[in-house]
């Protein structure tokens, strides 16, 4: 599929049309919540580009950002009140990459909270509704952006990754999102939520976006081919990833794997083991604890302290976690143990996963059910006839490979229904070979 960003950098559609395409669909759907703030320059700059030699491999092509990225002169909230007349003087390193390739910023978009939750429904700029079914949430934390991508009014953009908040919304809305191999790209400039887990990620309607935007975010022209599918083996988890799926998700899971099976790509089981308590013992626990160290340090640029920060906080759940971080909940002593932990059982997993199996990637739905109605699902929502808690049952498969580093990409799967997104999670350091075989799966799965 060619889209209006493949016809821009191919030089067949101009960046003030587009920009002009892009201004009118965010008036339209501007129900959704999927911006904060929107760059009154972005005509002049379409303008500029149009009339300027060629400046990078970027040129002319607006971009939304995540509201917790910054970007010089416009504010940079985190989807919090204690933030909102926040507005640093400079770019996040990424954002400064992106515009020596030549794109400019068309706006700031929504987000849960302070980046703490899977559903972006904020209490303070409003949720954001999925453009699929505006009665469902549009996932988290990067949920504005991908809002925004389905919708039609951003061709591409930014969110970060700390335990899936690229992927979850992006297979809820039904685009590409990829969380790169932690440290791949400069994490400077980002409101922080764990040094350990936190990345920006590019998101877009396709993986070919999602190419164009790591070339430039990485440094990194190396091939992305995609593999012959004969050539390709993927790694099928024979538990956690895979079961419970909602009945919905399940078809379209079973329908994947017949699709990449009849194409010749080789499936190989994989047994998967003590994954059900990694967030409990891993995740949180390192999450938790250096967000008590590293967002004071972060707010004594900003000029608001931690606890005027804490006790402006809009949304109910995001509260809670930060309260409990103020208390200092997690001691040293349980942080040590949770690095050790994800040392010893976690990286160590996946590392004899990838050497005993000879797998390329490892391959599982998105998200364990599509997404949840906003009226009763933010909280808790039904799995397998039981109400989980939502947080974690959304982040449930892309928690593990996030808390572990590893790259990992979503592709959108064509569905009748509400939108399903089919995951790769592949070798650390492996991001352009993964983005290779994602652009594999995609055409595979597309319609002919």
């Amino acid at each position: 599929m060619t889209t209006r960003l493949d016809l821009l950098l191919a030089g067949r559609l101009s960046s003030v049309a587009l920009t002009e395409e892009l201004l009118t669909e965010v008036e339209r759907t501007a129900g959704l919540g999927a911006f904060i703030t929107i760059a009154d320059r972005a005509p002049d700059l379409a303008h500029a580009a149009d009339h300027s030699e060629r400046t990078g491999p970027l040129h002319g092509l607006p971009v939304v950002v995540k509201d917790n990225i910054h970007v010089a002169g416009m504010p940079s909230t985190a989807g919090t009140p204690g933030l909102s007349e926040f507005v640093p003087s400079t770019d996040a390193v990424v954002v400064a990459r992106l515009r020596a390739a030549g794109a400019f910023v068309l706006g700031k978009t929504n987000m849960h909270e302070l980046a703490l939750g899977a559903t972006s429904a904020n209490a303070a700029f409003g949720p954001v509704h999925n453009p699929a079914d505006p009665t469902r949430f549009a996932g988290g934390s990067s949920g504005g952006t991908a809002a925004a991508i389905a919708a039609g009014a951003a061709v591409a953009g930014l969110g970060t990754d700390t335990g899936g908040s690229v992927r979850v919304p992006s297979a809820l809305t039904g685009i590409a999102g990829l969380r790169p191999t932690t440290g791949r790209y400069p994490g400077s400039g980002v409101t922080p939520v764990s040094t350990t887990r936190d990345t920006v990620g590019p998101m877009a309607a396709t993986v070919s976006g999602l190419i164009a935007l790591d070339t430039v975010l990485a440094a990194d022209l190396s091939s992305t081919e995609p593999p012959e599918p004969s050539a390709l083996t993927l790694g099928v988890p024979d538990s956690y990833f895979t079961s419970p799926l909602a009945p919905e998700t399940e078809v379209v899971w079973e329908h994947c794997l017949e699709v990449l099976r009849r194409a010749g790509v080789t499936l190989v089981p994989v047994h998967v083991e003590g994954f059900e308590t990694i967030e409990r013992d891993i995740g949180f626990p390192i999450t938790f604890y250096e967000m008590a160290r590293s967002l004071p340090d972060y707010l004594a640029k900003t000029g608001i302290g931690l606890a005027e920060l804490a006790s402006r906080i809009a949304s109910p759940d995001v509260r809670s976690i930060v309260g409990s971080i103020v208390d200092g909940a997690v001691t040293t002593e349980v942080y040590e143990r949770a690095l050790l932990l994800r040392e010893q059982r976690l990286i160590g997993g996946y590392r004899r996963i990838f050497a005993t199996s000879a797998v390329d990637a490892l391959v599982f739905p998105t998200t364990p059910l599509p997404a949840g109605r906003l009226d009763r699902d933010t909280t808790e929502v039904l799995l397998d006839g039981r109400r989980l808690p939502t947080f974690e049952t959304y982040i449930r498969n892309t928690g593990p490979g996030s808390i572990a580093g590893l790259p990992g990409v979503t592709v959108p799967v064509p569905t009748a229904g509400l939108p399903v997104g089919l995951a790769l999670d592949g070798p650390w350091g492996d991001d352009r070979r993964l983005l290779g075989i994602a652009s594999l799966v995609e055409r595979l799965l597309s319609p002919a």
